[in-house]
């Protein structure tokens, strides 16, 4: 690894965690605790607010950031890949934002390392959500993130209608499908519901996670059967 690369790993590491030690830093980064003590001098004499001492450990002041432009060719065409296996699977609104995202990040990046990525011969040409879907999919999203109970009409793969009150706790993607798993009030159990067979759906008002209905409780659950 070059000394500019380690240098820049070694903000990461430090502000990625509350407190790291040089043991720690020295470990990750396969060097001797004396190549960190010397980096971290060095860092210090070129501005970057690292607080700290020997032994004990090391924090970065509140308020330091570094632009997004030090990704390599290889990391650049990572992001690109995801992105493109992801927006064909995920909610109109969550793949305009990804796209945004990537746009930004390439923006700034090297000429080399952008022209890496967008020549990237990679793409993930399954069907699109269809509209009906891609719809229910954003809601429960955006439920689930601000605790909104749902009122779901919803036909099962049995032909049977049903209308269920339920708490939604995470959006899951199985491959072909997705579901949402959610405390239903009508079973009063933990239930997963396919969004492609979600007739109607309803925001309700919100709701407080309670013990025995939270994600961490399904999730405990499905681990014990």
């Amino acid at each position: 690894m070059r000394r500019a690369d380690r240098l820049f790993q070694i903000v990461q590491l430090i502000r990625g965690r509350r407190l790291t030690t040089a043991d720690y830093l020295a470990q990750r980064l396969e060097v001797s605790m004396r190549t960190v003590y010397r980096d971290i001098a060095a860092l210090a004499q070129q501005g970057v607010p690292i607080e700290g001492e020997a032994g004990v450990g090391y924090r970065m002041r509140a308020g330091f950031d570094l632009p997004p432009l030090m990704f390599s060719k290889q990391e650049a065409q990572a992001l690109v890949a995801t992105v493109r296996l992801a927006e064909s699977r995920l909610d109109a609104v969550l793949a305009r934002q990804a796209e945004n995202a990537l746009s930004k990040i390439l923006a700034v990046l090297p000429l080399d390392a952008r022209a890496a990525a967008e020549s990237l011969a990679l793409y993930a040409p399954l069907p699109a959500l269809d509209p009906q879907t891609s719809a229910h999919l954003t809601t429960m999203r955006e439920a689930t993130e601000a605790r909104r109970k749902l009122k779901v009409g919803y036909l099962d793969l049995g032909g049977v209608r049903s209308e269920r009150i339920v708490r939604p706790l995470a959006c899951l993607f199985w491959g072909p499908v997705w579901t949402l798993s959610a405390w239903c009030e009508l079973r009063e159990d933990f239930r997963s519901f396919r969004v492609d067979r979600v007739e109607t759906l309803e925001v309700l008002d919100g709701f407080r996670d309670e013990p025995g209905k939270t994600l961490a409780d399904m999730n405990r659950q499905r681990e014990d059967c």
